[in-house]
């Protein structure tokens, strides 16, 4: 009989008669089930983040630091269970899985470090001959309850990437994990409620929709952090009123392989970004363009590498390549895949659905304006794109909606500069894939892919707000 998990609302453990039932992608079981979080419990989580804040705010940093510590002592002691049901819940291959908790051991850690150096500045104000003798100092105060929304794909580590820097800063929160596998950030609050927060700092509670909308609406919420799809999460901000928002959203990520670039590098990296965790990452390489002089060899290398890629049940530890999340995201990709090949583009190598996987794909010849190179495809594809001028490639990588971030294979540094000047994205990664993130950087996009920050320090200057004190030095009397 599958586990029962309860949600975690206000400090207490609770249920609700609105059921969730949690399926393996790989084989169709029944993970475990929880319920519903109803819109009284949201009442009471937001009540007692208000309530618990009065206390957080006033945590010392070495108070807030014990407590991440000990949350990550206890994911740490506890990681293979937490990879384990992290593979069965979101199908993830079990060693992707292992690396996503400890990452998220690792965020943890880092907002240990985080927490002890929210710091300010000392700001000289006599500029003027009327300010003589004062000057300014400034410091970060928590700024209140937090709302957050993660996604499927990184059940565990992005939640994190909300719940800690919240608890570094001496803010409250409200998370709502995703509705397909909620079940590690419930096993999660575990660890929340032994840490020694303050009753109802933290609440971690599957919501639907309707439930939890009040998290981008209410305002007793003063910031909305949001991880999940650009239609979804523009529309979020559109009717968040005056709380501060975070998104962190889709992207269509392309990598530029120059002419003198390593290419077994290339190629063993790209065929990592393209497919880990069946391409169901927003920094997963979708378009490639290679130079001319190196593009058969490219794709002749790269399509054999694809063609070994082990298919499988998410815990063999062989598995490479495990199922997307439901069988509905398999056949979309598919119906994209057929749609680019009636407009031109050729399959070299997949391009089905079997149930809910989907076959590692490599495209060719595909429009621009092909929904599976324009848009993103969330899916194991990539698009493979021959150039000419290193000019041409930067322009083609920036022809996208989105700009979350890019890579560029290069051994001529001007190249690499000229990338990093023009490239219309978050971060540009050199020698490596756009698919690379270490989590105490700066992670985040613009244009559609996004708003604002994450990567712990980042995600607190969010979460914090600068006060000034103006101090005016009186002259002594004589």
């Amino acid at each position: 009989m599958a586990k029962e998990y309860r949600f975690y609302c206000a400090g207490e453990w609770r249920s609700s008669d609105q059921p969730l039932e949690v399926i393996n992608p790989y084989n169709g079981e029944v993970v475990g089930t929880t319920s519903f979080a109803t819109d009284q419990d949201l009442e009471d989580a937001i009540t007692a983040a208000e309530r618990a804040f009065e206390e957080t705010r006033r945590l010392q940093s070495y108070e807030r630091a014990a407590i991440l510590e000990r949350l990550a002592d206890g994911l740490e002691a506890r990681q293979e269970e937490f990879a384990r049901l992290l593979a069965q819940e979101a199908g993830k291959p079990i060693r992707d899985a292992r690396t996503e908790v400890a990452r998220g051991v690792f965020t943890l850690r880092t907002a240990v470090e985080e927490a002890k150096r929210i710091g300010g500045e000392l700001i000289p104000l006599d500029w003027m001959a009327s300010s003589q003798g004062r000057f300014g100092v400034t410091r970060r105060f928590p700024i209140g309850p937090i709302a957050g929304i993660s996604p499927f794909n990184f059940p565990l580590n992005l939640a994190l990437h909300k719940v800690a820097p919240a608890i570094a800063s001496g803010n409250t929160i409200v998370l709502k994990p995703p509705t397909h596998d909620p079940l590690t950030m419930l096993t999660f609050a575990e660890l929340i409620d032994e840490a020694g927060l303050p009753k109802g700092a933290v609440s971690i509670m599957p919501m639907d929709r309707t439930v939890g909308d009040r998290l981008v609406t209410d305002p007793r919420f003063k910031m909305l952090s949001f991880t999940g799809s650009p239609a979804v999460g523009w529309d979020m901000k559109s009717r968040a009123g005056k709380k501060k928002v975070v998104l962190e959203l889709g992207g269509n990520a392309g990598v530029v392989v120059d002419k003198d670039a390593n290419l077994p590098l290339a190629i063993s990296r790209v065929r990592v970004g393209a497919f880990a965790y069946a391409g169901q990452v927003c920094i997963a390489v979708q378009r490639v363009y290679i130079h001319r002089s190196r593009y058969d060899e490219f794709v002749e290398k790269f399509v054999a590498a694809v063609k070994e890629i082990k298919i499988g049940d998410p815990l063999d530890e062989a598995t490479e390549l495990g199922p997307m999340i439901d069988e509905k995201a398999a056949a979309r990709t598919e119906d994209w895949v057929n749609t680019a090949v009636s407009e031109g583009a050729r399959v070299l190598i997949g391009g089905k659905a079997e149930g809910r996987f989907f076959q590692p794909t490599v495209l060719v010849d595909v429009p621009p304006t092909s929904f599976v190179c324009s848009r993103e495809a969330f899916a194991p594809l990539v698009n493979l794109f021959p150039f000419d001028d290193f000019e041409e490639a930067l322009a083609a990588v920036n022809d996208s909606e989105y700009g979350l971030q890019a890579g560029v294979f290069t051994n001529r540094l001007e190249h690499a500069l000229r990338a990093w000047e023009v490239l219309e994205v978050g971060g540009v990664v050199i020698n490596d894939i756009p698919t690379y993130r270490i989590d105490h950087m700066p992670y985040g996009g613009v244009k559609d892919s996004g708003l604002s920050r994450e990567g712990l320090r980042y995600a607190i200057e969010d979460m914090t707000e600068p006060r000034l004190m103006v101090i005016n030095r009186v002259p002594d009397e004589e």
